[in-house]
């Protein structure tokens, strides 16, 4: 008994952590054929990743990820920093795939498809401007003001790019109105290593409840 006592500890230390962090594998996959950097180091041909993390392909580069309700090819020369409703698009160019209504942010302007129904877009940002082509359904660029801007450029923030067409545009962020940087990773506790750590605490825990010595500290008789 107290054999397999000790196997079952033992199983549940080493099964807990990749469990714990398997929970979030479903949530996206990296894959490519080599040449990939995924937060500054090179990235395996598969890989899960996390909301923060950084994908950045070479010249001659290409990577997609997976996600639930998304595929998102990208494209050589390009810099995006996941999340799980949004891509961060730093430089370079993006294909999108979703039924989820997933996001691309280019610093102040933000491409939003439909929150409903399977829809296709690109978007590319390279030497100050923004180009969105839709194919599947209309999309919609937000440009959120940060300060005011002159009367001659007022009117409306939104530019709607018709299913067939595309537009591009400006990016007019001024001083202040930069979004967080891309490069960073979030907060600690939300990284797998994080949730790797605390599930081997609680499987340290477990075990040590499970198979402690069912002898008392202290004897009846000294």
């Amino acid at each position: 008994m107290f054999e397999w006592r000790n196997l079952v500890c033992g199983a549940m230390i080493v099964i807990l952590p990749a469990s714990a962090v398997a929970q979030d594998l479903g949530r996206a996959m990296l894959h490519s054929d080599g040449g990939v950097w995924l937060n500054g180091n090179p990235a395996p041909k598969s890989t899960a990743i996390f909301p923060h993390d950084l994908v950045q392909t070479p010249k001659g580069s290409v990577a997609k990820i997976d996600a639930q309700g998304a595929t998102i090819t990208i494209q050589s020369g390009t810099r995006v920093q996941f999340e799980e409703e949004e891509l961060f698009l730093d430089s370079g160019s993006l294909q999108v795939n979703s039924a989820r209504g997933m996001r691309v942010r280019v610093n102040c302007m933000t491409v939003i498809p439909p929150a409903q129904g399977w829809t296709r877009y690109d978007v590319s940002d390279a030497d100050g401007k923004l180009t969105v082509v839709a194919y599947e359904s209309d999309i919609k660029i937000h440009y959120r003001r940060v300060v005011p801007r002159p009367a001659k450029d007022a009117g409306t923030s939104d530019v709607t790019v018709h299913r067939g067409e595309h537009v591009v545009r400006d990016e007019r962020c001024r001083a202040g109105s930069q979004p967080a940087a891309v490069d960073g990773y979030g907060p600690l506790l939300n990284s797998p290593w994080a949730i790797g750590a605390g599930a081997v605490a609680v499987g340290a825990l477990t075990c040590f409840a499970l198979c402690r010595d069912p002898e008392p500290v202290s004897p009846d008789t000294p």
